[in-house]
């Protein structure tokens, strides 16, 4: 069973989850508005939607889940802002900070990272590591087209417009001994 999550939070109490025994699961439906910048450079501009599971395992719980959502992002080769899909693979371990039936302080694991601690009332909140799985899939979306042609080095004409007037002559001073070389081997 699914429980619709509409909201423009990604907060669960996971009170009742955390009394039940090992093996013990909820379902959600997200649909979240677009809640605008990730970074200076990304806004979200559609809905984040999918699926989650959250899974009782000993005193923690696991969330698993694809999410999905269009970010605007700008082009790293012709400098335009495109939308891009993304969708990305949640899968992560949360800690409670208080024992649900007992009251008491829980020590989270060494490694566990702040964003997953499970608050003192015992509220999961997934918008963290939310922001940082959208962050890390949107690195691999770097370009507005596989095939951009970017912009002219010299003019800054967007070349997926129009094509520049620009002369294409100027050689790196680097190479520039290499081909004086080249070009003399090549004359008889």
């Amino acid at each position: 069973m699914s429980t619709k999550h509409d909201t423009y939070g990604l907060q669960f109490n996971v009170s009742q989850l955390l009394k039940e025994p090992t093996g013990a699961t909820r379902h959600y439906e997200i649909n979240i508005q677009p809640f605008g910048q990730l970074d200076e450079d990304v806004a979200v501009v559609a809905p984040l939607t999918g699926e989650i599971k959250f899974l009782r395992t000993g005193s923690e719980i696991l969330v698993q889940g694809i999410l999905q959502t269009i970010v605007e992002k700008n082009c790293g080769r012709c400098l335009e802002d495109f939308n891009a899909p993304v969708v990305f693979d949640l899968e992560e371990q949360f800690f409670p900070t208080i024992d649900v039936n007992t009251g008491v302080g829980v020590e989270a694991p060494d490694d566990a990272d702040e964003a997953n601690r499970i608050d003192a009332q015992h509220t999961l909140d997934l918008s963290e590591v939310v922001r940082q799985g959208l962050l890390l899939e949107i690195d691999s979306v770097l370009y507005c087209k596989p095939n951009c042609k970017g912009i002219c080095l010299q003019c800054g004409q967007n070349l997926n417009l129009a094509q520049c007037d620009c002369v294409d002559d100027v050689i790196d001073a680097r190479w520039a001994s290499l081909l004086q070389k080249l070009e003399t081997e090549d004359k008889p």
